[in-house]
């Protein structure tokens, strides 16, 4: 029993780091383009979801009619969940390391559902006690600058594949009209500080 809960415990940091990968991969290839005719997450997410939603003051929800297009559809989830856990299934069935597939599941799908809920958090702030965490602050801010520039933070849970991919972007190039609010930060370019001209006689 006592291995079983080691292998569990690989299997949900194995989850949490896959789902990562996962994320990045599914948000860059599959929603932000057409894949050999699979349209379906592209038209969902680039032609819908980011012609509503921008970096501007459109980033936080305007219009109620459009409060459905924040979410993925009610079957995405499981459907993605279950994509995940193919390469764990793989390694439990050949390695006998079933803790390994149910700490992956549990990982997994607590991943997909922080996706979901800080999404919607963040195009739709309530003052929630999760919007006033440090955590949040960072993680919106991140999620704004990919509304700004759609090729870079493609990570909206945990930014680890953007860092190592190099599609990790901190603050804008350029000054532009960004989204405000106590849970947003100013992700304008800093501010260089004017460097003292001192003459010498």
């Amino acid at each position: 029993m006592i291995w079983f809960f080691f292998w569990l415990a690989i299997g949900f940091l194995a989850g949490v780091v896959f789902a990562s990968f996962f994320e990045w991969t599914l948000h860059r290839y599959f929603m932000h383009k057409p894949w050999r005719g699979f349209r379906y997450p592209f038209e969902t997410h680039t032609l819908v979801h980011h012609h509503i939603f921008k970096a501007d003051e459109s980033y936080h929800l305007v219009n109620e009619k459009d409060k459905k297009t924040i979410p993925m559809a009610w079957w995405n989830g499981p459907v993605l969940v279950a994509l995940c856990q193919l390469p764990f299934l793989i390694w439990a069935f050949f390695a006998h390391k079933w803790g390994v597939l149910c700490g992956a599941a549990i990982a997994c799908t607590l991943y997909f559902t922080a996706y979901e809920y800080l999404h919607w958090c963040m195009h739709l702030p309530k003052q929630r006690r999760l919007e006033k965490s440090r955590i949040f602050y960072r993680l919106n801010g991140h999620h704004l600058l990919h509304h700004r520039y759609m090729q870079k933070n493609f990570n909206v849970v945990l930014p680890l594949v953007d860092l190592l991919l190099g599609t990790l972007r901190l603050r804008a190039k350029f000054n532009f009209r960004q989204a405000h609010g106590s849970s947003v930060p100013d992700v304008q370019p800093k501010k260089k500080k004017l460097k003292r001209i001192t003459s010498t006689t």
